[in-house]
């Protein structure tokens, strides 16, 4: 596994970084593009096609397949025209402003090939020169065109009223599809370990290490802790796959999705990682080798490269430092920041100012997504505000264009169907009212019943109209799921000052006081404890008193972690560990002033 930058761009909904690599794979840079709406992935391969003059193969809409089958066309496509851009633009010359030129100026400092570059500059000797240039050409690497499948939205697909086999639903349909296709990259399984799913990769010999040892496409787990890590890396290793990259991303501090932890706060699961990383390595090497030698491949003569790569909240060079050198981990994820670079992702207009213009109060965590997964979020996006107006109008709910999360809900339907679908939202209300409940308890169940909002279309929305392929069918509401971080930038950037950003060589936050990205965490899982507190009083039980218990334990080891971190925040300045540490003092207390609930009915 080779990396010309210590960033990468992670996955950002559906539509924002479904073209990203096209844009920024020539560049070195990597990124990872949304498996989840095939029909978005159908309508971008005929975008494409169209503006490069490429055939387009039309899949029927009865072709029991074709949710694979699109996905596999669009990313033959997207290797392809990638690979195309990146030879345009190793043909340029070295002068200023060409693409070439950009690709060598956005590397970083430390870099060899960087160092290799600005010797070239300095040379005066054009046969120097130009042997240099050769070399450094063929140096020159791609990013990574990675792709992103959630376990959990793995839904049932059916034909004429009948089930199909587990192999046609949404989430194996998009692994297959990733894996008939002719890239040579990694696919991040993330929401969980899914034992159906998983089980599946092994149907695949390009997930296998092959008679070199090497493999074609990698698995890419993204974990919330290090147990995690362990467990999932070995149910894979059981089946002969090997995870070549642990994507750890904060639980509360990132776009999108949140999926909590127990209090665990992201410095300590660092930490961990960086202390039992040999032990990772050995313990799955080992299982993988008993599996392949039982399945009668040839086993591994030494542990495969693994990669422990961090995500989710990081905003200043010093901070993306700490990750790498502390921590040692392999890459980090920036997301968040790169919503403000056009040239990277899909923004339309209005969107842009929404998001340019948030402050920190603007960015929440809400309850619309309809899986019922916490979901990083921010006030006045439009998709919310047209479904405030359909409330307020008497009409809640969704007509449910896109499906894709019909998965779990079956308590008033045989298959299941979209919490936030018209259907669901007016049987549940008919439910409701036969309760005949007092207004405030009417009002507060309503309002969890019609909070739920229609993200599968909403998310894609930013790529159909920034390329002009708005349907009347599309509707016209966009969700944005920036994290917190999205309080502390506003200017729009251009690639090359966002790369210049995360290596410290030029600043595009703006004004507003950030905290570091561990104290805004840590601010986040006070948040969030006392929030499910209060939500727990009329359903508390034992399991939750020793729940709440244990995310309290998990908070005050985290403080203590922090308060011996200071010593190797060797980058920052002393006004920034000053801060810290008054911060921290602040948080300490405050968590120490959390009364727990009892089954009692008193407060511990």
């Amino acid at each position: 596994m080779k990396k010309t930058h210590t960033f990468q761009i992670p996955v950002m909904g559906i539509g924002f970084t479904i073209d990203t690599p096209l844009k920024v794979a020539p560049f070195g840079i990597s990124s990872v593009i949304s498996l989840g709406d095939d029909l978005l992935v159908d309508r971008m391969r005929k975008f494409y096609c169209d503006k490069f003059n490429i055939p387009f193969i039309e899949i029927a809409k009865d072709d029991l397949d074709k949710r694979a089958r699109r996905i596999t066309l669009y990313l033959n496509l997207m290797n392809r025209m990638v690979k195309n851009k990146f030879q345009d633009l190793k043909n340029t010359s070295f002068e200023k402003g060409s693409e070439i030129t950009k690709y060598f100026e956005m590397l970083p400092d430390f870099s060899e090939l960087k160092k290799e570059y600005k010797k070239m500059m300095a040379e005066n000797d054009t046969s120097v020169i130009e042997k240099i240039q050769q070399r450094l050409k063929e140096k020159m690497e791609q990013g990574s065109i990675d792709v992103n499948i959630m376990t959990k939205l793995d839904r049932a697909n059916y034909l004429k009223g009948e089930q199909l086999p587990q192999d046609m639903n949404d989430a194996h349909a998009a692994l297959r599809g990733f894996a008939n296709s002719d890239l040579e990259s990694g696919v991040i399984l993330s929401a969980g370990l899914s034992p159906r799913l998983y089980s599946y990769v092994a149907n695949f010999d390009v997930f296998f290490p092959d008679e070199n040892e090497e493999i074609k496409k990698r698995i890419i787990l993204k974990v919330s802790d290090y147990r995690s890590a362990l467990v999932q890396g070995k149910f894979l290793a059981k089946k002969g796959i090997w995870v070549s990259e642990y994507r750890i991303e904060s639980g509360l501090n990132c776009g999108g999705h949140a999926f909590a932890t127990d209090g665990y706060l992201m410095g300590p699961i660092l930490e961990e990682f960086k202390q039992k990383k040999q032990e990772l390595i050995e313990q799955v090497h080992d299982v993988l080798n008993e599996a392949l030698e039982g399945m009668g491949r040839k086993s591994l003569s030494k542990p495969l490269d693994l990669w422990v790569t961090a995500q989710g909240g990081v905003g200043t060079a010093n901070e993306h430092n700490l990750f790498l050198n502390n921590y040692e981990m392999d890459i980090v994820g920036w997301g968040t920041p790169f919503l403000l670079v056009p040239e990277a992702i899909n923004i339309d207009s209005s969107s842009f100012k929404i998001l340019s213009e948030a402050g920190v109060n603007d960015l929440y965590l809400s309850d619309i997504s309809p899986i019922g997964v916490p979901f990083n979020s921010i006030r006045g996006n439009t998709k919310d505000v047209e479904k405030d107006e359909n409330i307020a109008e008497g009409k809640p709910g969704s007509s449910c264009p896109s499906q894709f999360l019909k998965i779990y809900n079956t308590e008033f339907t045989d298959k299941p169907i979209c919490l936030a679908s018209k259907q669901y939202q007016k049987l549940k209300i008919a439910e409701l009212d036969a309760m005949n409940l007092e207004e405030k308890a009417y009002k507060k169940a309503y309002d969890k019943i019609t909070v739920k909002s229609c993200i599968c279309s909403g998310l894609v929305m930013t790529a159909y109209s920034e390329n002009d392929l708005l349907k009347r069918s599309d509707g016209k509401g966009i969700s944005l799921c920036p994290g917190p971080n999205m309080a502390y930038f506003s200017k729009k950037s251009t690639l090359h000052e966002m790369v210049d950003h995360i290596y410290g060589k030029g600043n595009v936050l703006n004004d507003t006081y950030r905290p570091h990205m561990f104290i805004k965490e840590l601010g986040m899982y006070i948040d969030y404890l006392n929030n499910e507190i209060e939500e727990s009083v009329e359903t508390l039980n034992a399991k939750k008193v020793k729940y709440f218990a244990g995310f309290k334990a998990n908070l005050n080891s985290g403080i203590e972690y922090y308060e011996n971190l200071l010593t190797e925040m060797k980058d920052e300045s002393e006004v920034i560990k000053t801060k810290f540490k008054e911060e921290l003092e602040v948080f300490k207390n405050i968590v120490s002033s959390i009364n727990l609930p009892t089954l009692e009915g008193s407060l511990a």
